[in-house]
């Protein structure tokens, strides 16, 4: 990529490419959005409130300020919960996309009394310094609530909220789209050996000590996006010259 317009194109290309795979994969339904910070401004690129999330057109695409504020001219409503992009992107210059969701599994574990969802899975290492807990059901949609949630989050990289959804932070859209995947596949497994009535046996922070020494993050996110992308355009959920210049 050569000018800030294909920079951009490639941006918005890979929010739609991993809103339309978190649907394939069961993570996203009727709801939830993913958001991507555009490099060198307040702003980022999310999604209209009520396009179907498993056809989003990366030509439709709103690009608002971190105050919620619209900056094209397209005429399109973004979602109501925007704070929670704005108010994390604020806080947080180290994140480059926010996914919110309500994938079920992470959910049910703020329904649980004294149940907290651990590291089960290596790939979970993600969140060795904890999950953050926002207290709020309803839907996050004033300047104050955003601002809570991100103190709930921290400098985490998730969030679960109480009988709602999730917030998932990473360094880049493919990254977030590699551990929403690893965050419900670390909740199913804790899930896993509680329906069948064991005690859990979280990873120890020795062992996510010795899981940190030998992880390929970027190795591991790009393998995973190029799996991915190539199972949506198998599956007709990705337009075959959906091309990709980096994960």
């Amino acid at each position: 990529m050569t000018d800030d317009a294909d920079i951009h194109h490639n941006l918005q290309k890979q929010v739609a490419a991993a809103t339309r795979m978190l649907v394939m994969e069961d993570l996203l339904d009727y709801s939830g959005h993913v958001s991507a910070r555009i490099p060198g401004e307040d702003a980022y690129y999310i999604q209209p409130a009520t396009d179907p999330r498993s056809d989003i057109d990366p030509e439709r695409l709103i690009k608002v300020d971190f105050n919620g504020n619209i900056l094209d001219n397209k005429g399109l409503r973004p979602p109501v919960e925007i704070p929670i992009h704005g108010e994390i992107y604020k806080a947080r210059p180290d994140v480059n996309s926010v996914l919110h969701s309500h994938m079920e599994m992470p959910i049910w574990f703020t329904m649980m009394k004294d149940v907290e969802l651990v590291a089960m899975r290596p790939r979970a290492v993600r969140w060795e310094n904890g999950i953050g807990r926002n207290a709020d059901p309803s839907h996050i949609k004033s300047e104050e609530q955003g601002k809570q949630l991100a103190a709930d989050l921290g400098q985490r990289h998730a969030c679960l909220l109480r009988a709602h959804g999730s917030v998932i932070v990473a360094e880049s859209v493919p990254a977030m789209f590699v551990d929403a995947v690893h965050f419900a596949e670390n909740a199913r497994a804790l899930l896993q050996v509680l329906q069948a009535g064991q005690t859990p046996l979280p990873l120890t922070a020795e062992e996510l000590e010795q899981v940190n020494k030998t992880d390929m993050r970027e190795f591991h996110n790009a393998k995973l996006w190029q799996y991915y992308t190539n199972k949506g355009r198998k599956a007709g959920l990705l337009p075959a010259d959906w091309k990709f210049d980096e994960a």
